[in-house]
């Protein structure tokens, strides 16, 4: 990492912690010069500070040196009118070119409904959809995996002493099928950036602090106090699962991918409710859609089957 200015004629300085900022803010108007510093004090406690001059004061005359200070909320478009760059200590890391857009978005949702919760559904919905598309392609390459998941059994059964030649075979009917083994994980890993992107905004965005939902969700910020949105995204995860097969063979890996739901559901008692509301609504759209996808293609495979009757 390159180090910091030290010494230069404009810029602030400030700690930062969740949700709030405090920052000296020396005027850039005059580009008086200024030193900065940062030390680390006994007792694991941090220093830093910015020094500026007083400049030439007569003998008997007087002289001040004035510095607001901001102590408050990290409420991006007011700490933007403060001071240049002042709103970019709400940090989404690399993600930022897509986080900030999804910020925007989720504001101007919010100016809609007059609820961050519904902004947050809105948002959701509207991600979905325009990852329609990819999100097509993986419903239905993850649907004919289970129309077909009778012969892979089969296979694995005939072949469970040769594993070389399983994989030949199953290649062969993937082929067969115009099935690509990999074209349920392809869509997904596209989207996960801005799935890691939305986790920052939900997760660093002050405006969801104390902001409530519905019912018992007073604070969008804090967990799930009756741990009631953890426990339906479980139960939603885990019906995503049986609707989405994945091409595994290994019957262990199988059940871990049972396991995964809970597992997670688990770790979002710990989460922003807002997160957990994010997933809960993306898994529901999902599981509609995958259910929609397999009996399409279950018309499709009857249909086939009825032609060559």
């Amino acid at each position: 990492k390159l180090p910091y200015t030290k010494n230069t004629d404009n810029g602030w300085v400030g700690m930062v912690e969740h949700y709030f900022v405090a920052a000296w803010l020396p005027p850039d108007e005059k580009k008086a010069p200024r030193e900065f510093y940062a030390k680390k004090l006994d007792g694991g406690l941090y220093s830093a500070g910015v020094i500026v001059p007083v400049g030439t004061i007569a003998p008997g005359a007087t002289g001040e040196v004035r510095v607001p200070l901001y102590a408050g909320p990290q409420e991006q478009d007011e700490l933007a009118k403060l001071a240049k760059g002042l709103d970019l200590v709400v940090d989404y890391g690399i993600f930022t070119v897509i986080s900030a857009p999804l910020f925007w978005l989720l504001k101007w949702l919010y100016g809609l409904v007059h609820n961050w919760g519904w902004a947050i559904v809105l948002l959701t919905i509207i991600i979905k959809s325009v990852f329609y598309p990819l999100n097509h392609a993986s419903a239905r390459s993850m649907a004919k995996m289970k129309v077909i998941a009778p012969k892979l059994k089969a296979l694995q059964e005939q072949y469970a002493n040769d594993k070389q030649q399983l994989q030949i075979k199953m290649m062969e009917m993937y082929k067969q099928e115009k099935i690509n083994p990999l074209g349920g994980c392809l869509p997904i890993l596209v989207q996960i950036p801005v799935f890691i992107a939305l986790y920052w905004v939900l997760l660093s965005a002050v405006e969801l602090r104390n902001a409530p939902w519905i019912g018992w969700i007073h604070d969008l910020s804090a967990p799930d106090p009756f741990f009631v949105l953890p426990i339906v995204y479980a139960a939603s995860a885990y019906l995503q699962v049986k609707l989405s097969p994945t091409p595994i063979t290994d019957p262990v890996q199988a059940k871990v991918m049972q396991i995964m739901p809970i597992a997670f559901s688990v770790l979002f008692i710990f989460f922003p409710s807002g997160l957990v509301l994010y997933w809960l609504v993306n898994n529901i759209l999902q599981i509609a859609q995958q259910w929609q996808m397999n009996r399409m293609l279950e018309r499709e495979a009857a249909a086939k089957a009825a032609h060559r009757r």
